[in-house]
């Protein structure tokens, strides 16, 4: 028997995006009625596929202590286009048609541990705070829960709880349950895991995906090491005897700047093979999800006017405040990757990047207009997640408390996209490791994006276009050496989702070692909406005139365009320095899902919140690297 927990403190695909659809329906919708049930077949210029890599059910202690109840096998119901149950009692279902891929990605730390406290007859429904941890008292609750994340913070395993026998249950159902659930050239599941390391409530997460479905016995937790060193040397240890995996930061936003360093663990000046090891086993950073983006800060890149979108400067799971945040984003990791390359040899951030939701719900939560929060009953109302105030205030006498202020700045966010042959373990997790990914703030914006030599005069709107940047360039997630001279091109695609709003611009964000060794920056708009054309002066588009009624939601369907192309050159390029670039695509401005509530309830919106977001799509990098480098 279960008790119940309380909570605790518009135009069609191009001709080179049909031949990436490989001719079958639209990767990330619902199966066509009558469709043939036969596996289709890979397709040589890849398709676009979107899926999440970070998701977590009833194993997780902290889904269940905020009474999410769903198994593994309904968060892949879910991700199929199926409903699962909230934990405040009502049904999610994806308005935007099922996924392509998912991994559950439950905590290893105490995996399985709190529902086989919450089970009668079972030994762990011995242990003295077991009435305690859901007891209809919040204070007992908050006071037994805490022993959890207090271990967890000292990565200490309570002893009760040292036999591992509930760890191995619960790490096997969710291994067959990926076997369960995996359809071949359909719907793709990965078998995966948190790693939750949180040394003084610093977030140094990561989500380790495995290749396959023959996986160690037991996941590395944080309570075997907070080190995530140590982390990447069980990861090597597990390759060797053939189990192969990679690891994905997430939320360097909630680190207070210690995710992406330049010291070692011990504080001792990194070297090759520090960066060697890292880059080996964590070649991906999650650069966006419900706790915020942590692609950069306007602080970090002040000339940037697009870098303050769904900034969350709190640590995760406290309401304590970010006061550094060096070191906490991807775009400026990227830069001291460069730095330290040129001191070492090696680039520890030559990462590709994603998006996911990292929801609690078992059941992501993606669209603006349906937003379902993250954490269970916790913040399953707008009055708990700020968008409303309690019945009889309003906003005149109103403020956002500490936690509910955190719960405000979380988002309708993220998933991956990928390019890959077909749907399958091997070719999503191939296509994983070249970083040949992007990540969406939610919608299924597909994007391309490739450089070389010579291939500008194809663009990317033909099948022969793909090809010849296949043939001749590399695709974002690679490497372009540099040739004796000339400038190389850069090709962009990208696509609107139809259930979102039209593209407004197409952005190239650049990084560079100058002549002194200093990693600098610059954002190039490289095309522009509606026909309109760059300033060469500032390389940026005018703004198209885009609006959105927040009384009703509705948005221009006039201004934007439903696909834009770029081939684009660097103004400013220069053989000789070492480089990255990844493109950012931004939708024409929307309502952001606390003003959906606020429309859903007859009510303004927090004055304290953006009312209107512009949902964005980041491509992993392509680096140049000079001829004498290479």
């Amino acid at each position: 028997m279960k008790r119940i927990a309380f909570a605790v403190g518009g135009a069609v695909c191009a001709a080179a995006l049909l031949a990436a659809c490989g001719g079958e329906a639209p990767a990330s919708g619902p199966e066509q009625p009558g469709a043939a049930a036969a596996r289709p077949a890979p397709n040589p210029l890849n398709n676009v596929y979107f899926g999440d890599l970070h998701l977590h059910t009833r194993n997780s202690f902290d889904a269940y202590i905020f009474n999410v109840r769903a198994s593994p096998d309904e968060a892949y119901a879910y991700a199929k286009g199926g409903t699962v149950k909230h934990a405040a009692g009502f049904e999610m279902k994806l308005n935007s048609g099922p996924l392509d891929f998912l991994a559950v990605t439950d905590h290893a730390e105490y995996l399985g541990v709190l529902p086989a406290i919450d089970t009668e007859g079972d030994p762990y429904s011995q242990v003295p705070y077991a009435k305690e941890l859901f007891s209809t008292d919040q204070v007992q609750v908050n006071a037994s829960f805490r022993k959890f994340s207090d271990t967890l913070r000292a990565a200490q395993r309570m002893p009760e709880f040292s036999d591992l026998r509930t760890v191995k249950s619960a790490w096997h159902d969710i291994i067959e349950s990926a076997k369960r659930n995996y359809e071949p050239g359909k719907f793709t599941t990965l078998v995966g895991y948190e790693f939750t390391s949180a040394p003084e409530g610093r977030n140094l997460h990561r989500n380790v995906i495995f290749q396959g479905d023959t996986v160690p016995e037991l996941p590395f937790s944080a309570l075997e090491s907070q080190n995530p060193e140590d982390l990447w040397t069980w990861m090597d240890q597990q390759r060797a005897a053939g189990m192969e995996s990679l690891a994905i930061t997430h939320n360097g936003n909630g680190s207070n700047g210690t995710m992406y360093e330049r010291t070692k663990w011990n504080g001792q000046p990194v070297d090759r093979e520090w960066a060697e090891l890292r880059v080996r086993n964590e070649p991906l950073a999650e650069v966006t999800q419900v706790k915020g983006t942590s692609e950069t800060h306007p602080l970090l890149s002040p000339n940037d006017e697009f870098a303050g979108f769904e900034i969350m400067e709190w640590y995760i799971g406290t309401a304590t405040p970010i006061t550094k945040f060096d070191g906490g984003y991807v775009r400026k990791a990227m830069k001291d990757g460069l730095e330290i390359e040129a001191q070492v040899g090696a680039n520890p951030y030559k990462f590709g990047v994603i998006g996911s939701s990292d929801t609690h719900n078992a059941a992501g939560s993606y669209e603006e207009n349906s937003y379902l929060s993250k954490v269970g009953i916790r913040d399953a109302t707008p009055e708990l997640r700020g968008s409303a105030p309690p019945a009889g205030k309003d906003w005149s006498n109103y403020k956002l408390g500490d936690n509910i202020a955190r719960f405000a700045t979380w988002g309708a966010s993220g998933l991956t996209g990928v390019w890959a042959k077909e749907n399958t373990r091997e070719e999503i997790y191939d296509a994983l490791r070249r970083k040949e990914t992007f990540a969406t703030s939610g919608p299924r914006i597909r994007v391309r994006f490739f450089a070389g030599y010579g291939i500008g005069d194809q663009t990317l709107t033909s099948d022969e276009g793909v090809k010849n940047a296949y043939a001749n360039g590399v695709a974002m997630g690679g490497d372009l050496v540099g040739q004796a001279s000339g400038k190389p091109d850069f090709l962009v695609m990208a696509m609107r989702d139809a259930n979102s709003a039209p593209l407004q611009r197409l952005q190239i964000i650049k990084g560079w070692l100058d002549a002194s060794g200093k990693a600098q920056e610059k954002v190039f708009d490289v095309a522009c909406s509606d026909g309109m054309t760059l300033d060469p002066r500032t390389h940026r588009c005018a703004d198209n005139g885009a609006t959105v009624d927040t009384k009703t939601c509705s948005f221009s369907q006039d201004k934007g365009d439903a696909e834009m192309t770029a081939a684009w050159s660097d103004p400013e390029f220069d053989p000789k320095q070492n480089a990255f670039y990844y493109v950012r695509v931004l939708e024409n401005p929307t309502c952001r899902w606390s003003t959906w509530d606020a429309i859903r309830l007859g009510i303004e919106p927090n004055p304290e919140l953006e009312k209107t977001i512009q949902e964005r799509a980041y491509t992993s990098p392509i680096w140049f690297i000079p001829t004498k480098a290479s």
